[in-house]
């Protein structure tokens, strides 16, 4: 059986198609099978505590009707 230069590249294309079809089945495997843990933004912490941790004075330059949150101290 001889080569010809359509069946290597019949060949070579099919082969990069098996390896992209196994990277990507391997790729949805692992999205659909990962555990992430959870993540806590607020676990038990006031909102005060927060605020608390805040700069005092407002970074943003004054433009008028811009709001700036400041903590109660």
């Amino acid at each position: 059986m001889k080569f010809s230069e359509a069946k290597f590249e019949a060949m070579v294309l099919r082969g990069l198609f098996a390896a992209c079809l196994l990277v990507s089945g391997l790729i949805l495997a692992a999205m659909v099978v990962a555990k992430p843990a959870a993540v806590q933004l607020a676990a038990g912490n006031p909102v005060e505590a927060l605020f608390a941790a805040a700069p005092s004075s407002c970074a943003l330059p004054d433009l008028g009707n811009m709001v700036c949150i400041r903590a109660a101290g």
